[in-house]
């Protein structure tokens, strides 16, 4: 690889969003290549999405043992975690992922360019060496040519004034997915997908754990009826659940943490060993060059068009870089319409009210389109149907009979407004509504599309039937 080498296509960032953006410019024929300044997968497959799910199964795991008389079966001993054992093995997935990716970019004849990346010019960008995770120095310096050039530089945890991370007594998602010694008390601020997943991680590891949101419930973007649902599972687990409070301060001068808490109750302390702050994500788009070439950002974020262009000729963002949803999934669509849309391809613009959003916890919870609350707020007259799984045959096999189908149709002409799913393997369920969006299936549509029985999926077209009036099995 020369130097100063030209491409058609050169990607930043080599996370889901990069790395199948730059695959999907090289199937239309560029010349692509993909800039990383630490390990292929980016955040997601390296300390994001793949180690957490990792994490979480051996979580779930944990769980089942406990719960192994429910299922006729007797343990000789008792399961415990061992809790740098189970780090170690979501390292290893993670690790296998990224070597996934290294073969994906041979197959395409992307070439890799390791370092950390600026533009310096118009169609130029400057590559010099950076330090990976491991603290390897890897690239060396380097001039790269592209006629287009998409940024894909993904996020990085959101730090507040009340919570200054240091690594080790108040932490991020990142220290959290890394650490080899389990804290005994551990405080989570923010109840999002970040929040809940690690209460739910930590908690069955055998930490006690305090899980603190601002907003007057937790996973607040989700559907009220989630919210309740969640939180009455967690409470039920013994994670203690605080809504409607916020952190102050953290004194981390003695051994013991001493959170302050503002309530509607008024000021509480409480001790941990660690503090993890999950307050969200922020943009990475420092230190790339946006400034002097007069790329238009806002805050934490890249401002684009609706196929993913800069007001600059030639430069491009996708992904968590370009504002939320900050979803992997939501990413890897973004880079495949902007790259196709290059290549002259007729596309139409992502519909944002129909990506799934998922979270990986017990219950699990995935979820697509307008909540109850938001559909009526549109001016929609709604008709809304749910089924529980205490009513599903396959989920009282499964032992997993927690949670419930919500489904919200237009009375007037049925059209699928959103999809709420809380329960065992949501996460998996939830494409089926995803794609019926999509086609802009009705609510009679579904009912009449048979599900195979006994299957968590039949859920979905009884919560359809209850919409209108017409359950069978509730």
């Amino acid at each position: 690889m020369a130097n100063n080498a030209r491409y058609d296509v050169v990607v930043i960032g080599s996370g889901p969003g990069g790395y199948e953006t730059a695959i999907r410019a090289a199937q239309l024929g560029f010349k692509t290549a993909i800039i990383e300044k630490n390990k292929l997968g980016g955040v997601c497959l390296n300390i994001g999405c793949i180690p957490t799910k990792a994490l979480l199964k051996s979580a779930e795991m944990m769980a089942e043992a406990r719960n192994l008389k429910a299922y006729g079966l007797k343990l000789n001993g008792e399961v415990v975690p061992d809790f740098a054992k189970v780090i170690e093995r979501s390292r290893a997935v993670a690790d296998k992922m990224s070597r996934g990716v290294a073969f994906l970019m041979k197959k395409n004849k992307i070439d890799v360019i390791w370092g950390q990346a600026r533009l310096v010019g118009k169609g130029k960008i400057d590559v010099q060496p950076s330090v990976n995770m491991e603290g390897k120095k890897i690239g060396e310096p380097r001039t790269v040519e592209a006629t287009h050039i998409i940024l894909a530089t993904g996020a990085r945890a959101r730090q507040i004034p009340a919570l200054p991370v240091d690594g080790k007594k108040i932490i991020t998602y990142k220290e959290a997915l890394l650490q080899k010694q389990q804290p005994k008390r551990l405080v989570i601020v923010g109840a999002g997908a970040i929040g809940v997943e690690f209460a739910y991680f930590y908690h069955h590891m055998g930490t006690e754990v305090t899980l603190i949101e601002l907003m007057d419930r937790i996973v607040p973007i989700e559907d009220a009826d989630i919210s309740k649902e969640l939180e009455r599972a967690y409470r039920k687990m013994g994670i203690k659940v605080m809504t409607s409070a916020q952190v102050e301060s953290v004194d981390t001068k003695g051994k013991t943490l001493k959170v302050r808490v503002k309530t509607k109750k008024g000021e509480e302390v409480i001790q941990a060993d660690q503090v993890l702050s999950a307050v969200g994500v922020v943009g990475n788009i420092e230190d790339l060059g946006l400034e002097e070439l007069g790329v238009e950002t806002k805050p934490g974020q890249i401002v684009v068009d609706e196929f993913y262009r800069t007001n600059v000729e030639g430069i491009y963002a996708i992904g968590d870089v370009a504002g939320p949803p900050w979803l992997a999934h939501k990413a890897s669509h973004e880079g495949i319409l902007c790259v196709e849309k290059i290549a002259g391809k007729e596309v139409h613009p992502l519909n944002y009210n129909n990506i799934p959003g998922c979270t990986y916890c017990q219950p699990q919870i995935a979820s697509v389109g307008y909540t109850e609350e938001k559909a009526r707020e549109a001016g929609y007259d709604i008709k809304v149907g749910k089924f529980p799984f205490t009513a599903s045959g396959k989920a009282t096999a499964l032992g997993h009979t927690e949670g419930f189908v919500k489904v919200i149709f237009d009375a007037k002409y049925g059209e699928f407004l959103g999809c709420h799913i809380i329960g065992h393997d949501a996460t998996e369920l939830i494409a089926e509504a995803v794609t019926a969006r999509t086609l802009e299936t009705t609510v009679h549509e579904i009912i009449e599309s048979m599900h195979p029985h006994p299957t968590l999926s039949e859920a979905i077209m009884e919560a359809a039937r209850a919409a209108i009036g017409e359950p069978i099995n509730i």
